[in-house]
């Protein structure tokens, strides 16, 4: 049921399945999780699918001024394909992508088998959405649909370190009624492409330059749409002629700017940024101009915060783990 489309479907059993959770023994995926963990504003669940692989999917609650909601952080892909030597999800490589049932059943989850109302979806779980579109896609058809979970498109935020071709389809899915309000977060990471060569190996085919021109051409919407990812490393991107570069570099794409202290994980040579090169940096930014916002960081201690989620699966001979995040205010 979960890869299906509501209208190929009984209307009361597709409402009673998303809805009410019964129904879960037609799922074509597994909807309850075989592992959850919990540190604070902080959920962590895996569910296990037909081959033995695991997704990991993050909930992270934010208290508002009038009330808390809940963000759902969901996975495309078991691993990722791209690289990027900050995260431990690019250091698993790509294992496989994930169907539509498998990335629905992340929401169900959620919803039914965790009982959280989902204010929020991020796709920046395991894996490049935009590697993945033809099940994203309908995942965001499933999403969306008033009979079923019924998330407005303006609550959906999807991910890429800068996936040319992905950007532009997805571009032309936001001009479609339904979808006008469909958020993109960029993973730029660096000032130049000299920097992000070295910890982005997608930059060496996709220069900033072509990258920038894809992103001017993303529909905008009256809140945004369009959100900044930058990843602060120490001795690598954090300096203050790095954060004017960054700035001038965004200026004509007219975007926010989502600073992400670096979370440190297996295998790297670097440490959390201090709080002074943090607050150093943003100010740096904002004195041009540019609107910073600081992402929280959530869920430390499980590996759940960004950059560090980690299902173990062995692979490659070890073991080795998974991520990304986002929050929405």
């Amino acid at each position: 049921m979960l890869g299906r489309y509501s209208h190929t479907c009984d209307i009361t059993r597709w409402k009673d399945f998303f809805r009410r959770g019964i129904h879960v023994h037609e799922a074509e995926t597994s909807v309850e999780p075989c592992k959850v963990l919990h540190e604070g504003e902080t959920t962590k669940f895996l569910l296990r699918l037909h081959d033995g692989l695991e997704t990991e999917s993050v909930i992270m609650r934010i208290d508002g001024l009038k009330r808390c909601r809940h963000t759902l952080c969901i996975s495309s892909q078991i691993g990722c394909a791209l690289g990027c030597v900050f995260c431990q999800t690019g250091r698993m490589g790509l294992l496989r992508n994930l169907s539509i049932a498998e990335i629905i059943a992340q929401w169900h989850a959620a919803r039914h088998a965790l009982d959280t109302v989902i204010d929020n979806i991020v796709f920046m779980g395991m894996g490049e959405p935009l590697d993945n579109l033809d099940a994203v896609i309908p995942s965001l058809d499933i999403l969306t649909d008033r009979y079923g979970p019924s998330i407005a498109s303006s609550r959906i935020c999807i991910s890429t370190v800068g996936r040319i071709s992905g950007i532009n389809r997805l571009a032309q899915l936001t001009r479609k009624n339904g979808y006008k309000r469909l958020s993109l977060a960029v993973s730029i990471n660096a000032p130049n492409d000299l920097i992000r060569k070295k910890i982005m190996p997608l930059a060496k085919d996709v220069s900033m330059d072509t990258l920038r021109e894809a992103l001017m051409d993303y529909p905008r919407h009256n809140k945004g749409g369009m959100m900044a990812e930058y990843v602060l490393i120490p001795n690598v991107n954090d300096t203050k002629e790095n954060a004017i570069e960054l700035c001038a570099y965004l200026q004509p794409i007219g975007c926010g700017l989502n600073v992400i202290p670096y979370n440190p994980i297996e295998g790297c040579p670097w440490s959390r940024p201090t709080e002074s090169s943090i607050e150093t940096f943003i100010e740096t930014a904002r004195s041009t101009g540019q609107f910073v916002h600081r992402r929280k960081t959530l869920g430390v201690e499980l590996m759940a915060a960004c950059g560090q989620l980690g299902v173990q699966q062995k692979t490659r001979g070890q073991f080795v783990s998974i991520d990304r995040g986002i929050t929405f205010s």
